[in-house]
């Protein structure tokens, strides 16, 4: 933790979010344009089309070294040499020429960022940070989000529980048929997720290949950049996708679509966050305490549902800036403007609000148990949710107007099961349909509930 970080994923939060430092970091941006140019150079002596001779296997794994074991003390000289630059792509390309000067390929250097401009640089690095951030951190962490879900869908799937629309008390549900619900939209966006892919375009300062076309006019360099873009795909499963026609910058469309589907993720778990609150607030749900633990300064009593409302603040602080980038990204005068450079450095603070909600989500999950006794205790304190059920059934048997009967009976009413009983008996239906009426109750009036939440 740094103690004087003005962020508070660099500070309060660093020991949850530091997991995704190797994407998202100053360092981590460095990395990844070492890896995107070295690369490029290894692809360009692969073509054996121009000047640039082939390279030996192990002067690959010379070159493949320079990011494979990016550290600290390589990560100091990129930034002494934008210090003098002013300029972080050109201090990367300066990096690498040092460092290839000392080696077999001393003759290669000024193949480094042949034909390329910064941009083909940086949006081909963040491509990669945001594929890779995706794989390894943030779908495994939604996956375990769902799947805790599933357990509580399965374990609950039989207990009624009272619903409420538009907060009134509403035909009964079970409680692990709701849980069902959000895994079933989360598990719905994942898998969008998992299929989004993103853009990513190597064509220089305008997107028309100038600077390579005027060297070798005979290459086919819009195939080249195709194939050297899903080159990065052999080794990843949220892939990149070639975009050959641009200005100089990508214009970060397959991102804002990325985000969106983030959004909607944050969205599905702020509602969940919600519910979750309330179903504590009213007794359904408890919260395991710990020893030493406070709730409150001053009221000994408390254990509040701090984990469910952090992941409720930062998943709308998440939210805030994805569609700040919504509104942002896609736009650049002309053929290129810098503004979006400054914006792309802000995406670990996005993703990071998200990874540390999702971490609460997950602890507050793991400290709740559910209050059966007092769940099935506030269902059969409102039997006049099963009026649904009798109207419905006097509708089947041709019963007239069967809806007005039961809204005079029960309507800003409190209604007792015997109240509905003594009701029944004074229909005009025979008694086989009585029986079935008299039969119907808060806890057996869950339709099929237990088996959606099953499936």
């Amino acid at each position: 933790m740094n103690n004087h970080a003005i962020n508070p994923l660099d500070g309060r939060y660093f020991d949850k979010t530091r997991t995704l430092a190797p994407f998202f970091s100053e360092q981590a941006l460095m990395k990844y344009r070492v890896m995107m140019e070295v690369e490029y150079l290894i692809a360009l002596s692969a073509l054996h089309k121009t000047a640039l001779r082939k390279f030996t296997l192990n002067e690959e794994k010379i070159i493949r070294n320079l990011y494979e074991n990016f550290n600290d003390a390589s990560y100091k000289e990129i930034k002494e040499e934008e210090a003098v630059t002013n300029h972080d792509v050109k201090a990367v390309e300066y990096f690498i020429k040092e460092k290839l000067s000392k080696t077999s390929l001393k003759d290669c250097i000024e193949w480094v960022h042949f034909g390329l401009t910064s941009e083909d640089t940086n949006n081909i690095s963040y491509a990669l940070i945001l594929s890779d951030s995706l794989e390894k951190e943030i779908i495994p962490i939604i996956s375990k989000i769902i799947s805790e879900l599933n357990t509580f869908a399965k374990k609950y799937k039989d207990l009624p529980m009272l619903a409420r629309t538009h907060g009134q008390s509403a035909s009964p549900t079970t409680f692990g048929k709701e849980f069902k619900v959000f895994e079933e939209r989360l598990k719905s966006q994942l898998s969008q997720l998992k299929n989004q892919k993103i853009s990513a375009k190597i064509n220089g300062a305008t997107g028309n290949y100038n600077a390579l076309n005027i060297a070798y006019p005979k290459i086919d360099w819009t195939n080249f950049s195709k194939n050297f873009i899903n080159s990065f795909n052999k080794i990843r499963t949220s892939k990149l996708a070639p975009n050959l026609i641009t200005t100089q910058i990508e214009p970060h469309d397959s991102y804002i679509e990325l985000f969106d589907t983030l959004k909607r993720i944050n969205y599905i778990m702020i509602d969940f966050n919600q519910d979750i609150w309330r179903y504590i607030s009213d007794g359904w749900v408890d919260q395991k305490t710990k020893e030493g633990e406070i709730g409150s300064s001053t009221m000994p009593h408390k254990i509040n549902p701090i984990d469910f409302e952090n992941s409720e603040g930062n998943l709308g602080l998440a939210n805030a800036l994805f569609e700040f980038y919504a509104r942002k990204l896609p736009i650049s005068r002309l053929q290129r403007d810098l503004s979006d450079s400054t914006v792309q450095r802000s995406f670990g603070t996005a993703f990071g609000h998200s990874y540390l909600a999702y971490i609460s989500l997950l602890k507050g999950l793991s400290k709740i148990t559910v209050n059966e006794i007092k769940i099935k205790e506030d269902l059969m304190a409102h039997p006049e949710v099963i009026t649904e059920a009798i109207q419905t059934i006097l509708r089947r048997e041709g019963i007239k107007m069967p809806y007005e009967k039961l809204k005079t009976l029960a309507r800003g009413k409190v209604l007792t099961l015997k109240d509905i009983h003594e009701f029944i008996n004074t229909l005009e239906v025979s008694e086989k349909i009585k029986k079935e009426l008299l039969k119907i109750t808060p806890e057996n009036y869950t339709g099929l509930a237990g088996k959606l939440a099953s499936k």
